[in-house]
């Protein structure tokens, strides 16, 4: 008899466990509703939450976190007046295929196009300088020459500056500050001066005939203070000198000692900003340092914080597994069950850099079958918390959210002669009742 009984509640057994996994396997998994939550985090910037790929078959789907600095860096505004050297000197291969003035002009082209690029509130002029040829107008004004006044044409300006000869075999640079400084209008607007030599100034306006003289330092150096008194945004790139120990015979001072008298050095200059580069690295400083320099405003977002909370039904019934983890800032390992969270923390976003981070909800074995038939949010709401490019403190919110239905799919009746669940059922109930007859027929006889 007791083996009886230990046969029925055996076949018990197996029918509860074919009915719980034939719930799992025969439920199934649809996305019902794919909406996008988009969260604006400026004039450019997003954050985006996202389904961006599904596995049904395998009841998971996989989400997306994204947050977008696609700020634009302000545009410098007002007129920039380039000071370009044309001395001779220019002319030295700097490469096997490439000159100094070939490297200054390509850079220098580069930048213009860069900064007039969709800016109509820029106009930029060009002055070059070095010495006359006329050795009797040496040390005048017209050691420079007005090459192009101001104009906001990308293709005149290129052309212009591409045109311009190397001619002079000294170097007068206080005569291309002066004519630059005049080509600047009485409007009241941002004005700068790019000043791009190969030469250490050796001669000035009206100077001591001595080459390099003290008289000649002091009236460089001197222009450049004034122009940085008048509010003139100076940027000087001076193409580093091989023989920097070298002292001329006109005077006592080596090149290096006249050049830091005259501009000072990159870390303290005499005015503005001073690059004292190598011939390797003029493109470098003239379409990235000096770009930058007129680029000030990087429009960079700060102490971003994204918390994704999930439904409990969620946290419950599915796993939760990072496909990738976030390229930029810290994320939680995994989910926070007092609040049923994630926090991912962003330090900073610069401008055109994207932070992302992608993980996967399935469906867990040991689900909940109350959520079948009940359309499921992949996330409760998104908080986000950062600082804008105007060092302001910003909240925003969304509860937008993809959704999931799991339905189940109903049970096919066998086909006659099959061993099938419904025979298993069938079975299990008839030798239930049969071993509940024999506990009672043993009953009655013991009694």
């Amino acid at each position: 008899m007791k083996s009886k009984i230990f046969i029925g509640l055996f076949l018990m057994i197996i029918l509860i466990s074919h009915v719980s996994f034939a719930s799992y396997s025969t439920v199934t998994m649809s996305v019902v509703e794919e909406p996008i939550c988009t969260i604006g985090l400026g004039q450019n910037s997003k954050f985006e939450k996202k389904l961006i790929s599904k596995d049904l078959a395998n009841k998971e789907v996989t989400l997306q976190l994204q947050v977008t600095n696609e700020e634009i860096a302000n545009k410098p505004t007002g007129e920039i007046m380039l000071v370009l050297d044309n001395s001779d000197s220019m002319t030295v291969n700097i490469s096997e295929n490439k000159t100094r003035k070939d490297a200054i002009v390509e850079s220098a082209n580069s930048l213009i196009s860069s900064l007039l690029k969709d800016n109509t509130a820029l106009k930029i002029g060009v002055v070059s300088f070095s010495s006359n040829t006329d050795y009797d107008k040496e040390g005048t004004i017209e050691d420079a020459s007005l090459v192009l006044p101001l104009s906001n044409n990308v293709a005149t300006l290129t052309n212009a500056i591409s045109n311009i000869e190397m001619t002079g075999v000294r170097t007068d640079l206080q005569s291309g500050l002066v004519l630059a400084n005049q080509q600047f209008s009485n409007e009241k607007n941002n004005k700068y001066m790019i000043v791009l030599t190969d030469g250490v100034p050796n001669i000035a306006i009206d100077y001591q005939i001595a080459y390099y003289s003290d008289d000649v330092i002091e009236k460089t150096n001197q222009q450049l203070k004034t122009l940085d008194e008048q509010g003139i945004e100076i940027i000087t790139m001076l193409t580093e000198i091989e023989n920097g120990s070298t002292v001329p015979n006109t005077t006592n001072k080596t090149f290096d000692q006249i050049i830091e008298e005259i501009f000072g050095t990159p870390t303290n200059p005499t005015a503005g900003k001073f690059y004292y580069t190598k011939d390797a690295d003029i493109e470098q400083t003239i379409t990235n340092d000096i770009y930058n320099d007129l680029v000030p405003i990087e429009k960079t977002l700060k102490d971003i914080t994204v918390v994704d909370y999930f439904p409990e039904e969620i946290v419950k019934n599915f796993a939760f597994a990072y496909v990738s983890k976030a390229n930029i800032g810290n994320i939680s390992s995994t989910i926070d069950t007092t609040n049923n969270s994630i926090t991912w923390t962003i330090p900073e976003l610069a401008s055109g850099q994207t932070a992302t981070v992608q993980y996967k909800l399935k469906l867990k074995e040991n689900f909940d079958s109350s959520i079948i038939d009940k359309v499921l949010n992949t996330n409760q709401k998104v908080d986000i918390n950062y600082t804008d490019v105007d060092d302001k403190i910003q909240t925003k919110t969304s509860d937008i959210s993809p959704k999931l239905l799991l339905e189940d799919t109903p049970v096919v009746l066998p086909k006659a002669g099959n061993i099938t669940f419904i025979g298993l059922v069938i079975l299990a109930i008839g030798l239930l009742i049969y071993t509940a007859l024999q506990l009672l027929v043993f009953h009655k006889k013991t009694n």
